[in-house]
Formats: C-alpha cells, sequence, structure tokens
C-alpha cells in the first residue's frame, strides 16, 4: 500500500508571501538538503562517526514553522536525535553544526554533542535528543518560564514561543500524554510538531499505535489540533503562523501534526530495506524543494536563475563549512571535565 492517508489540500491562493521571503524559505531548505547530503558523503568516507540520523524529505517542515513563522534566535527550538537541519533553520552556522559532526572544538557544542545533540543557547536551540521524547517536556519547560516572566515578573518582553519537535514514535509515549496535558492547562506558548514521517526506525506508524491520526489527540486536551501537508513548506508556514500567533496571544499550545517522509533511511548505517519502492516513488514525487521552486516561479517571485544562484550559494557555503571543520582543532583534554556544570560567566 502506497498511501493510507489522504494528505490535506492547501489553497495556494490564499498565501501572502513576499518575494524576499519565498526565496528565504527556498535557501533554508536547500541548505538543509546540501548540508545534508555533504554529511552523507563524509560518514561515508569515514570523517564523522557514531550514528548520523539525516532530515532529507523533511525540510518544509523546520523551514516553514521556525524560518517562516519563528523569531530565530528569540524563540526556543527542541530537537530530536534527527537535529541538524533544524540548527541550521534556527540561525546556528553551518561551520559551527558541521564542526560538532566532526567533533571539532568550534563546534556548536564544543566538540560534546555530536549529530545527536546539538545546543546553541546563543541561538536558543535547547539541544537534539536521543531519547524518543525525551525533549517535549524540556520544550515545556522552557514555554513555561517564558510565560512566568512575563505573567508573575512583569516582563511584557517575554513573549518567546517555543517549537518543539518529534516523530510521529514518540506521540506514543508517555512524556507525550502527561505534558500536553500539563501545558493545555497552563496554556503554555508552544507549539507541540509532530513529524510524522511514517517510520519510527523500522516500525510503520499505521502499526504501532490506536489511532494513526495523531492531531486529533490535542481534543483530548482541549486543545487545537491541525493536521498539515509536511511537503509543503507554504502550508506548514501558515498553520504555523496562526499557531505563532495564538501562543504569544495567550491562547495556549497547539499539536500540529505534519505528514512528511525521510527519503533516506533511519540513519547512516540503515539499508532502508523495509519500506516499499512504491512508497518511497510516491513521496520522491512530492520533493518539497522542487515543488517551493516551481511555486515561486509559477507566481513571478522568482525565475530559474535566481534558485541556480541561491544553490550555487549554498553549494560555496558547505564546503566552506567542510574545510572549516576540517582545520579546527580537536577538544583540548585538559577541558575533558569542562561543559559538565554551569560556569560563571
Amino acid at each position: 500500500m502506497v498511501q493510507e492517508r489522504t494528505l490535506p489540500k492547501f489553497d495556494t491562493a490564499t498565501v501572502q508571501i513576499t518575494k524576499e521571503d519565498g526565496l528565504g524559505l527556498y535557501e533554508d531548505m536547500v541548505l538543509g538538503r546540501y548540508f545534508e547530503d555533504k554529511c552523507a558523503e563524509m560518514y561515508y568516507r569515514g570523517k564523522m562517526f557514531g550514528f548520523v540520523h539525516l532530515y532529507n524529505g523533511q525540510e518544509a517542515v523546520s523551514s516553514g514553522i521556525i524560518r517562516g513563522a519563528m523569531r530565530p534566535g528569540e524563540d526556543f527550538v527542541s530537537s530530536t536525535y534527527r537535529d541538524h537541519v533544524h540548527a541550521l533553520s534556527a540561525g546556528v552556522p553551518a561551520r559551527e553544526v558541521m564542526a560538532e559532526l566532526f567533533g571539532k572544538a568550534t563546534g556548536c557544542s564544543k566538540g560534546r554533542g555530536g549529530s545527536m545533540h546539538m545546543f546553541s543557547a546563543e541561538h536558543r536551540l535547547l539541544g537534539g535528543y536521543a531519547f524518543v521524547a525525551e525533549g517535549i517536556p524540556v520544550a515545556s519547560g522552557a514555554a513555561f518560564q517564558s510565560k512566568y516572566r512575563r505573567e508573575v515578573l512583569g516582563d511584557q518582553k517575554a513573549d518567546q514561543v517555543t517549537a518543539c519537535f518529534f516523530g510521529d514514535g514518540a506521540a506514543n509515549n508517555g512524556q507525550f500524554f502527561e505534558t500536553l496535558n500539563m501545558a493545555a492547562l497552563w496554556k503554555l506558548p508552544i507549539l507541540f510538531v509532530v513529524e510524522n514521517n511514517k517510520w519510527a526506525i523500522g516500525m510503520a506508524h499505521e502499526r504501532a499505535t490506536s489511532d494513526p491520526e495523531i492531531y486529533k489527540k490535542a481534543s483530548v486536551f482541549n486543545m487545537v489540533g491541525v493536521e498539515v501537508d509536511g511537503m509543503d513548506v507554504l502550508a506548514v508556514r501558515q498553520v504555523a503562523q496562526e499557531a505563532v500567533a495564538r501562543a504569544r496571544a495567550g491562547e495556549g499550545p497547539t499539536l500540529i501534526e505534519a505528514l512528511t517522509y525521510r527519503f533516506r533511511g533511519h540513519s547512516l548505517a540503515d539499508p532502508d530495506e523495509l519500506r516499499s519502492k512504491e512508497e518511497k516513488e510516491f513521496w520522491f514525487s512530492r520533493d518539497p524543494i522542487k515543488k517551493l521552486g516551481a511555486y515561486l516561479v509559477e507566481h513571478n517571485l522568482a525565475v530559474e536563475s535566481d534558485l541556480k544562484q541561491i544553490e550555487k550559494k549554498i553549494q560555496s557555503l558547505i564546503e566552506d563549512a567542510v574545510r572549516f571543520a576540517q582545520e579546527s582543532p580537536e577538544p583540548d583534554s585538559s577541558e575533558l571535565y569542562r561543559f559538565i556544570f554551569a560556569e560563571d560567566e
């Protein structure tokens, strides 16, 4: 079976986007795709080690929410072990993300985090979390402090929104239900974003849950639940903008289920033999980057040369990031115990 759920329709006539914003989204998505392709190359060449989980195919979710609806550097982002592209969308420089993957001291986590534990206080990236659903309560803590600062401490500038990303498998974990309940009770300014790519490692989503439509579970908590085509960055952007507006207005959280698909295996160690050829081809035909590029050209927001120029720019950026990572120093052994505890500034 190629497709069990009908993808939600999105009326492009409702889209209001400038050329600058459209090309910005395209650039962010291309950055994510090219970065991950280079990661695969470096991994297979023996330049990266450990588990590496790539984001190819899911770029519309990261770009549509973080770049399209949030304030990078001000709002908070919580990720999973598939976190490289979330970090890039949040504004972490490609050099720092690549250096982290190489385990270098110049990485965003000083070489301590590696692929699955990207972190940047400067960019409000709360971390990548290897345990399934681990980041959900952490993200809710960040949302709670924003609300507390604003409503209890009287800081009117504390209107930050948190985006918490996790996969379909996490929606079956206890943290999901417990934390959504608290977030709804306290009306926390948070977006719970389920990146439903149909597979939790090798387990098909439809076989692992009593109700495959995750967004409907929001109703149990008296919370807004939205289903969106996660291969359409403009659809994701619109849904996210509405959710962010509700959160900033004090109207509480939103559960967003983005129907998407990873184009590679679960990790670079996965031979990807469980998914059918027909299923893959169905989703490959919905490539979110090609879809946005076609939209921009069709609506006279760009010409093909604009898109090619962006792609060339990003290619150079990625090559520079690799050179930077390769030339960066390893963490010094004298700092083995550093960054375990908070330090005085």
